[in-house]
């Protein structure tokens, strides 16, 4: 039996400006989208960090000792690794995006399975439309298979020894999707299947 821990660490620094209004605090069915994410990882994790604000921070009704906050950064790159720092466990992480409440449980399953065999993982959607290549001319140079072709999602899941070392390395970047950090790096990644 496999005496792993896996942390999670659920995004919630932005302000969703394109949106209009910060949408972790928009309701469905009378609970904040934040709230919603947090349910789901909730039983599949050992702790969850949640690097934020204070306003969102006071916001959250959920009040669990598995849940933990970190400063809200700059950037994405930058919350993320405010997250990492706070955390308790060192064996797996999983990143999320506190704005993506749809997340079914099997899928975060299945993330934390498949990242316990191969050590970096993305859940992603497989493309139903052609996709074209272009050059920076707008010429289109390949169109790849579709069934190599995925939209990335979160949760993306990673040893945390490895996380932490890309974040560490690639400080001041602003990478907006840390699979590409591992990519750039050289690590092998591997797709998870959204449902």
């Amino acid at each position: 039996m496999n005496t792993f821990k896996i942390s999670a660490i659920i995004t919630a620094g932005g302000t969703s400006s394109r949106f209009g209004s910060n949408k972790l605090l928009e309701e469905i069915n009378g609970k904040k989208i934040i709230e919603i994410t947090i349910e789901k990882f909730l039983p599949l994790v050992d702790e969850i960090i949640i690097p934020t604000s204070l306003e969102i921070q006071e916001k959250i009704t959920i009040k669990n000792n598995k849940i933990k906050y970190a400063t809200g950064g700059k950037t994405r790159q930058e919350s993320v690794y405010n997250g990492l720092l706070e955390c308790e466990y060192k064996d797996f992480v999983l990143i999320h995006d506190g704005a993506r409440p749809f997340i079914e449980e099997d899928v975060i399953k299945n993330a934390i399975e498949k990242v316990t065999e191969v050590g970096a993982v993305v859940v992603g959607a497989s493309a139903v439309d052609t996709i074209k290549i272009c050059n920076d001319k707008g010429e289109i140079v390949s169109t790849p298979k579709r069934e190599t072709v995925f939209h990335a999602q979160t949760p993306q899941g990673f040893r945390y020894s490895e996380i932490l070392k890309a974040h560490e390395k690639l400080k001041g970047e602003n990478f907006t999707d840390d699979s590409s950090m591992m990519e750039y790096l050289g690590h092998k990644v591997y797709i998870v299947k959204a449902t």
